[in-house]
């Protein structure tokens, strides 16, 4: 499991968009997101280097990996 810590999720549309960004590289990502704790965890074969760049092309900053 990769935990991103991320700045600007504040609504359904935009966890929404974060999971569609990732389901987009790997369809079997399980992907959990929590608005108040600004985190995205994500169960995953990409490479975190992926997944963060794939959150930011998204719209989003990733201001730190979590674990």
């Amino acid at each position: 499991m990769k935990i991103f810590k991320v700045s600007g999720m504040n609504c359904s549309h935009c966890t929404q968009a974060i999971q569609k960004a990732i389901l987009g590289i790997d369809q079997q990502a399980i992907v959990h997101t929590d608005i108040g704790a600004q985190t995205v965890e994500i169960d995953s074969s990409c490479d975190s280097a992926v997944l963060q760049k794939t959150i930011e092309e998204a719209g989003y900053t990733v201001s730190a990996q979590l674990s």
